[in-house]
């Protein structure tokens, strides 16, 4: 017990309703049991000895009455201002709890004050629609993820069997001269196996976490609609935005041996090959409920039919300067760079916000907005990649024969930087936590460069993980996954020329779709997520688009090169 004055407060009090029955009410002055009255300021249990003593502190307002017949009390909080006052009422304006003596003091003048028992029901009724989403939505999605994922461990040892099995039957025809394929296959098979299991217990553990994290969120919401305590109303923070965004699910192609006839002259070809297993994310998201009880899913946003301008702002960015890249601080603010050392943040009401110089007093290769929403830069001169903290530049990576090109920051925060040797000859995406690379990128699977060894590259991360990169150079989009493995090679529809694309800008929206900037054709591409052309923006008055970014509405943000503008174009129905 933690004892204040004559005030002292048993845990008790404070339990699980589920379990309070097991504790015996006890007098919070003298501990004995069952005793028959009740302070409703207080809110403490009283026996007949101890309320003289409880009433004798005078510097806080009593109520007492018989346990068994009280009126449950409101517990207004204390005022910060005038402590042996109640703050029964709120202001409006200042947002806070304010006492009588407050008010009339004059501190208040003008603004309004609500009874404070009315903004506690409203913030109950906000703890009623959290607490319905957390048991009717959340859980309920969690739980049934969480069920799938034995079923789908028995398809992999079920699966493992057959594969044995059907490998051992042509193992019988083929005798010796087959172990080693078989070795190379079973090999690759365990792999596969491999991952896919650490895959499933991976997600397996962190669907277990969530679902004790949503079920704690659910007893502390509970407790919150139980209690009369305002402050303790007052400081709930809602995790539910945080647990709407469930782990995807993972979607399995199962591994299959595919055997064939016997040619001796073809035996290695011939004998038979594993068909590439493909594990998918599915998105799982929750249905959000709003007040009025209305139950509503995510979008599946279909496109305009004629993307149009919806902003369109001018930039000191001349024919000299160029005008590069565009990275989103918010949706009314934009950092944009160009040729020169400068790197500039206008409103999308074409204002000029602030400017910010290089270190190294040379122009910068590309901008984004960290996760902290800090303006990131990379500079080839000095080999730097660099962070702006208030309008203080700081260098948080320092490369060794190596120069920084595109960069983009990731939704896990990490940095994805592309990087050029000293040479020219070689190219990598390197990932970075901090001024930590964790990963690097360099080769395809065959051992074969994925990037072109100089030239113009802008990256990008998409919703689905994979890395987006506009190779110049190439003349094509790379996307490799977040591991690294390569996916698909864009250059351009079937119909295009080859050589006639000319990608710069990248970006990726909500729908997982990739966009690249086509300067030398003045338009822009849309392709999904596994490499298929869906349209071009080529409509919109647009002159060397250059540098892509993504507001949260899914709208795209151009640098055009051409004419130094920054445009804000819709291509999706809203």
């Amino acid at each position: 017990m933690k004892k204040s004055g004559t005030l002292m407060i048993k845990m008790s009090d404070h339990m699980d309703p589920h379990f309070s029955a097991q504790d015996v009410l006890r007098c919070n002055l003298c501990e004995i049991a069952v005793p028959p009255l009740y302070c409703d300021f207080c809110q403490i249990h009283l026996c007949k000895a101890c309320v003289g003593e409880h009433l004798s502190d005078e510097s806080t307002e009593h109520n007492v009455s018989l346990y068994r017949t009280r009126v449950s009390a409101t517990k207004y909080p204390k005022c910060s201002k005038h402590l042996h006052k109640q703050c029964e009422l709120h202001c409006e304006q200042c947002d806070i709890p304010t006492c009588v003596q407050c008010v009339s003091s004059g501190e208040h003048l003008g603004h309004k004050q609500v009874n404070i028992e009315k903004i506690l029901e409203t913030k109950k009724e906000t703890l009623q629609i959290d607490l319905q989403e957390l048991e009717n939505s959340i859980y309920p999605k969690c739980q049934e993820i969480a069920s799938d994922i034995p079923s789908q461990k028995a398809l992999l040892v079920e699966n493992s069997k057959d594969f044995t099995t059907t490998l051992n039957k042509q193992r019988e025809i083929w005798y010796n001269e087959i172990d080693i394929i078989i070795k190379n296959l079973k090999s690759e098979f365990d792999e596969i196996e491999s991952k896919d299991t650490m895959a499933l217990n991976s997600q397996e553990d962190h669907i277990t976490r969530l679902i004790d994290e949503v079920t704690q969120s659910i007893a502390c919401v509970k407790k919150l609609l139980a209690s009369n305590d305002i402050s303790l109303v007052f400081e709930y923070k809602s995790r539910n935005a945080e647990f709407r965004k469930l782990p995807p699910k993972l979607v399995y192609s199962l591994p299959k041996f595919m055997p064939q006839r016997i040619n001796s002259e073809r035996i290695n070809e011939l004998f038979g090959h594993l068909e590439a297993a493909s594990t998918n994310s599915e998105e799982e998201h929750c249905n959000t409920v709003d007040p009025s009880g209305a139950i509503s899913s995510p979008p599946n946003k279909p496109l305009i039919n004629e993307p149009r301008v919806i902003k369109d702002i001018d930039t000191d960015y001349g024919e000299s300067d160029g005008l590069y890249s565009v990275s989103c601080l918010s949706d009314d603010d934009v950092w944009t760079r160009g040729q020169d050392n400068m790197m500039r943040l206008y409103s999308l009401q074409g204002d000029l916000i602030k400017s910010i110089q290089t270190n190294s007093k040379t122009r910068p290769q590309d901008i984004a907005v960290s996760s902290d929403g800090e303006l990131v830069y990379t500079d080839p001169k000095d080999r730097t990649v660099n962070i702006v903290k208030n309008t203080k530049v700081q260098a948080v990576i320092t490369l060794e024969g190596w120069r920084p090109l595109g960069v983009c920051s990731t939704s896990s925060g990490d940095l994805l930087i592309v990087v050029n040797s000293d040479d020219r000859k070689q190219t990598k995406v390197v990932r970075y936590f901090g001024s930590t690379p964790k990963v690097s990128i360099q080769y395809h699977a065959k051992n074969q460069p994925l990037y072109s060894s100089f030239g113009i590259k802008y990256i990008s991360e998409n919703r689905n993980l994979d890395i987006c990169v506009s190779d110049y150079t190439a003349s094509a989009v790379i996307v490799v996954n977040q591991d690294g493995l390569f996916r698909f090679k864009y250059t351009g529809p079937s119909s295009t020329t080859k050589g006639s694309f000319d990608p710069v800008g990248i970006a990726t929206d909500s729908q997982s779709l990739i966009l690249t900037a086509d300067c030398g054709n003045h338009c822009i591409h849309i392709i999904d997520q596994d490499g298929q052309f869906l349209r071009y923006i080529d409509n919109c008055d647009l002159n060397y688009p250059y540098g892509l970014c993504m507001d949260t509405e899914d709208n795209l943000i151009v640098a055009d090169n051409g004419s130094g503008k920054v445009k804000k174009i819709q291509y999706y129905i809203k």
